[in-house]
This record gives structure tokens, sequence and C-alpha cells, in this order.
């Protein structure tokens, strides 16, 4: 099999939860060895998060497959001894503490760029690491909240938190990206650039549109369930067999086909009510009530068959049981065994192919199930792993 775009590339990380864990796995997919740095005391907190998965953490089995386990304690000189050891054959270090924490063990982007001068260091963080909110803590539901996103989620009546989590996915991905960007500078020019995301950051820039719209129209987009704050008609609809499908319209065109297909009446296109896309947003409460009407006379199979036949884009909203089992994914094999502790599972293949190229999908490790491994592999010998484990270093 070819080797992997990333084979021969060392990660150490110093992570926890979502967004750094989320970055380095996407490494390990694309064949980087990313040994990671766990606490002895129980590890990444990731790993508690819940019990689901045969025991082990949706979360975790999520974020930390392919990846070597490793158990140092990092408040002891024997433990920060070992790290260094492991930065000094390292190519990338990635560290998402807690604000402060870094510079405290002088793990922070500066200190490292001093020691380690082709290592390329990346720091996630939840607001910066200077700045006015540099101190504060930060997780995902509190960014969603301070970025505004919270306030355009939800109902009218009520706001709603995204149901996954959608900041640390954010900086997971820049961070990941961030990365391999340094990587090729670093082979082409020699610097080894060092990398910073923060949480609020990486949403900010996913609320960019909101943001544009609010600054020059006066007005936040609206909160509206289902509903598309600035199009319509876009949003979901019950139909009569109380399943509910969502549809789309995009342009005059598909306006002018649900009319006359789906709606069955032609001569509502040339509605001064709903003539343009900003008639219809201006009028959506009285065109609803025109499709609400029209879907409870029909089921959603027959519902979304018209809107097929007229050339719209529609979707019924699944649950997560049918995402699981959705054709799209079984069709395309994109579901893999992957090996947790004591078990095996499904998981999804990345979702970026590269031709020629299959993804490393290796098992989740247990906490410090590589530890001996790697500690020799620095040259330390059984009776010195086995004094830093009676020390509580390991």
């Amino acid at each position: 099999m070819t080797a992997l775009p990333l084979c021969g590339v060392t990660v150490v990380s110093v992570e926890q939860a979502v967004a750094a864990p989320f970055a380095t796995r996407q490494l390990a997919d694309l064949g980087a060895r990313v040994i990671k740095v766990e606490r002895p005391d129980g590890g990444d907190f990731a790993r508690r998060y819940d019990t689901t998965v045969h025991g082990e953490s949706s979360y975790f089995v999520w974020l930390n497959r392919s990846k070597e386990s490793v158990t140092l304690d990092l408040k002891t000189s024997a433990g920060r001894d070992v790290l260094e050891e492991l930065l000094a054959r390292a190519d990338v270090f990635v560290q998402n503490l807690a604000p402060g924490a870094a510079a405290r063990l002088s793990l922070d982007n500066e200190a490292l760029a001093r020691r380690h001068t082709s290592l390329i260091a990346c720091t996630i963080s939840g607001y910066g690491t200077s700045g006015p909110w540099a101190d504060r803590k930060a997780y995902d539901l509190l960014v969603q909240c301070q970025t505004g996103l919270v306030s355009l989620t939800g109902t009218p009546e009520e706001t709603a938190r995204v149901g996954v989590s959608i900041a640390d996915i954010a900086a997971g991905m820049y961070a990941h990206s961030g990365i391999l960007t340094a990587l090729y500078t670093k082979a082409t020019t020699g610097v080894a650039p060092a990398v910073e995301v923060s949480l609020f950051e990486a949403l900010a820039e996913w609320m960019s549109q909101p943001a544009y719209y609010t600054r020059h129209g006066g007005t936040q987009p609206a909160r509206i369930g289902t509903q598309h704050a600035t199009i319509a008609p876009y949003g979901a609809y019950t139909a009569a067999d109380g399943r509910q499908v969502l549809f789309s319209i995009q342009n005059e065109r598909e306006w002018v086909s649900l009319c006359e297909r789906l709606l069955e009446r032609p001569e509502l296109a040339a509605d001064p009510r709903f003539a343009t896309g900003a008639d219809r947003v201006a009028h959506r409460d009285e065109l609803n009530a025109i499709i609400t009407e029209r879907f409870l006379r029909s089921g959603s199979g027959e519902a979304m068959k018209l809107l097929d036949e007229a050339g719209i884009a529609n979707a019924g909203v699944n649950g997560v049981r049918e995402f699981i089992e959705h054709p799209a994914l079984a069709g395309r094999n994109r579901w893999q065994d992957v090996g947790i502790p004591g078990a095996v599972v499904q998981a999804l293949r990345p979702p970026a192919d590269l031709t020629g190229f299959a993804p490393r999908m290796d098992p989740v490790p247990g906490l410090g199930e590589h530890t001996e491994r790697v500690l020799a592999e620095l040259g330390l010998d059984a009776d010195r792993i086995e004094a830093m484990r009676g020390d509580g270093v390991i």
C-alpha cells in the first residue's frame, strides 16, 4: 500500500476535550504518528464524558483513533524531561491546556520556538493568548453564546445551542489546516511557523455572513427554527403522514416550478407578494400558510416525489438513527471497523478522499497503553520505567 501523505511526521500532543484531539486525529488519519500525552490519574477528561460505546466515551472514540497514549505527570521534573525528549524528536506539538498553563510549563509557542527551532507548535485557546479575554476559560457552548450563534438558533420564542460541539470542531479544523500549511512552509522554506487558533475566532469566521447582514442591514437575521432567515421558502413542512420535509427555493425558475408542480397554483408565480426573493421573505407568513396547507394533503413520499420532478432540492428531516443507516453512507462504504479497548465499532472514514491513499483507521488507545514502548524508544530501561511508575510519573 502507498505510504500515507504524513507518514514520517511525528506529532506530540498535550490535549483534552474536543478541539485539539480533532485536529490531531485528522493528522493521524493522514499517516502522522500522534503521541498523546495524558495525565496518569485519568487522562484526557473526555474519556469520562460518557460510557455509551462499550464502556468508552463517544467523544473519545470519535476523536482519538490511530493515536498512541503515553501517561506523564507534567508537574514532575521527570515527566517534563521525558516530554522534552519527545519534543526534540517531533515535527509538531499541539496543546489546548487551560489559560496560562502552557506558559507555566514553558510549552507556549514562544518558549518552544527558542528551544526547538524546527518544531511546529500549535496552541488552541478559548479567546486567544493575548487580549482582554486571554485568561478566561472557554467551552463550546460559552463560545456559541459569545459569538451570537445561539441568538440565531432556535425558534422565535426560545434560543437553542447547536446540537454538536461546533466551536470546538471549527477550531480543530483550522488547527488542522494551519498545521498542514506550516508543514508545507517548513518543507519549502525551512522555517517552522507556529500556529495559533482560538475557539472564539474560529467560530467568529463562521458567523461572518450574519455579521455582514447585521452591520449593513441594521437588524440581525431572525430566529425562525428550520426556516431560513433571508430566503423563502426554505424550511421544513409537515406532510400528512406527520413527517417533515425540508426544501429550498434558490432562484426564480425553481419558484415557478414549485407553483406549477407542487402547489398546483401557477398564478402565484406572478403574485406581487411573492414575485422576488425579497418579496417572499417579506410575506413569509402568507407563503408558509399556502405551503403548509398543500403539504397536509400529501404524504411525505408524494411531496418529495413532486419536488424531485420539479427539480427542487429536498430531504426528509432525519433522526440520528436514520442518518446512521443512510444509503449514501452505505453505498459509498463510508463505515469502517475500528478497534477500541475490548471491542470493535464502526467509524466514518475521513470525508476528504485522496486518490491512491486509504486513510489510517487504527484502534483507539487505552490510557497509557503505549507508555512503556515509547519510553523504551527514548532509551529508558525497564528498571527506570518501573521506578517512574512507582513514583507516579507515568
